[in-house]
């Protein structure tokens, strides 16, 4: 083959859509045959009047390929949308010279040919048409209706581009489910949220009130559809009880798709004593007392009693339901007095310390009557469920025929403190005499070790004295005494 002739250079390329690549083959063909060939498709298409061509050798094949100036191009988007909504398919034409603009399915059937429908599709509606411009909508889009649709506009050579739709498919039956209706405080219970037949796969995200959990999904593909498992492990308290766990779904079909359930937990009571009189005053002599017991619980407590610890009731106090009453106030009404509740799920208590003042006590002690003695420091992470003054004793115990949770049930601070401080604050007048007792002791000490150092003092005399007052010496004097040496055993000592 000497060479390429121009004729043949055109139908090759006219064959084919524009601007593909198309390829002149030749045995060592002339460089005037192939500038020949190029030269007549440029100024022969007035399509590509204004286009630049590209050729290449490579060994004995000569590649050809023309590039779009500023002719004719079509553009198109791609179009996502979701299932059942409508979905808009736009070809346009830049540099319009009112070419003809068709539309063809994914199988390439014609859907629109300029303005006429030749496909029976009532579903596809011609929303504009112009020189420029043919856009169609599609009602009712279902997951058959994906795929690619072509622009097509006929020029010489045609062009032809694609756009491609997406269906999204929100998921359906978002459904939580709960291992159990009713759980203890301290269990431990599942919860599964399920996402059925979603394009592409949901993400499930988990709630507890505002507080977001974290739970674990699996994902399972039907056809083109994802269903999509989260579960979920947590561990109730009291403070859970009435409170929504959610199920969020993340899709882009879909905004704030979500569904909840309510938890709903048993624990056992919580107890407070409240003292009604006096009202924030000192627990004198011959002064009454009155105090109320207070129990919350799930289910309500059902049994309550006031005892005593460590000892007897008083016969001369009155316990009537919830409230405990003594009228006449005495020394021997000292002690620690509790309240227990009990229901299905364990007992608790909460107690009051009773400290009876003289009638002329004024001190009043920093929290007057009240203890508590936590269970363990997890109790006293709960806040102040009693008035002023209250103070709660969450000592449990469960009852045997149902678990017995780890939540704590609430509390006030620990006021033994104040209980010292209310010791302390015992009449003065006691200290001072116990004082005064220990001073005349020491006093009276003094005056007997005084007496018994005095009786131990005085002075010797001896009749070997006598007469040494008239000598001149100490031998005159022992010759003048009387008795002299004959008589020295006669003299005698006294002691006054």
């Amino acid at each position: 083959m000497p060479g390429l002739r121009a004729g043949a250079c055109i139908n090759c390329f006219s064959a084919r859509p524009f601007p593909k690549y198309q390829v002149l083959k030749a045995v060592k063909p002339r460089r005037e045959s192939v500038i020949v060939c190029i030269h007549q498709v440029v100024s022969f298409r007035t399509a590509v009047s204004h286009a630049s061509a590209l050729i290449q050798l490579r060994g004995d094949t000569w590649f050809l390929q023309l590039l779009p100036g500023d002719g004719q191009n079509l553009v198109t988007e791609d179009v996502t949308v979701v299932e059942g909504d409508v979905a808009t398919i736009s070809c346009r034409v830049k540099n319009s010279d009112d070419s003809v603009i068709q539309l063809l399915n994914p199988n390439r059937q014609t859907i629109y040919f300029r303005d006429f429908r030749p496909l029976k599709d009532s579903r596809f509606q011609l929303v504009n048409f112009s020189n420029s411009e043919l856009r169609v909508s599609l009602t009712n889009v279902s997951i058959s209706d994906e795929g690619r649709y072509f622009c097509q506009l006929y020029t010489d050579p045609p062009q032809e581009i694609y756009t491609t739709i997406t269906v999204l498919v929100p998921p359906r039956n978002l459904v939580i489910d709960i291992q159990k209706e009713i759980a203890v405080e301290g269990e431990e219970i599942e919860l599964n949220c399920t996402a059925m037949a979603s394009r592409p796969a949901t993400t499930i995200r988990w709630f507890k009130g505002n507080k977001e959990l974290t739970g674990k999904s699996e994902v399972e593909q039907w056809s083109d559809m994802y269903t999509v498992t989260s579960q979920l492990l947590l561990k109730v308290g009291r403070e859970d009880d009435g409170v929504p766990v959610i199920c969020l779904v993340d899709h882009p079909a879909v905004k704030d798709l979500q569904t909840q359930r309510y938890l709903e937990v048993m624990y056992k009571p919580q107890v407070r004593v409240s003292q009604n009189y006096p009202v924030q005053g000192l627990t004198r002599e011959g002064e009454p007392l009155e105090l109320t017991c207070a129990a919350f619980g799930k289910p309500q407590p059902t049994d309550m009693r006031w005892l005593r610890v460590d000892d007897e009731m008083p016969q001369h106090v009155v316990v009537s339901g919830s409230n405990l009453l003594i009228s006449n106030l005495n020394k021997t009404d000292n002690g620690t007095y509790r309240c227990e509740a009990s229901n299905a799920v364990g007992k608790s208590h909460a107690d009051y310390m009773l400290f009876v003042y003289d009638t002329t006590a004024t001190t009043e002690p920093a929290v007057h009557g009240f203890t508590q003695l936590p269970n363990s420091a997890e109790e006293l992470d709960y806040g102040d469920l009693s008035g002023t003054g209250v103070l709660l004793n969450a000592s449990t115990e469960a009852l045997p025929t149902v678990q017995i949770s780890n939540a704590s049930i609430a509390l006030h601070p620990d006021s033994r403190a104040g209980e010292e401080g209310a010791i302390r604050s015992v009449d003065h007048a006691v200290v001072g005499g116990v004082v005064a007792v220990v001073v005349f002791a020491m006093l009276c000490l003094l005056i007997i070790l005084g007496r018994y150092f005095a009786r131990h003092k005085g002075t010797y005399f001896t009749h070997e004295a006598k007469g040494a007052d008239d000598a001149a010496d100490a031998d005159t004097a022992i010759i003048n005494a009387e008795g002299g040496q004959n008589n020295s055993e006669e003299k005698k000592e006294y002691f006054i």
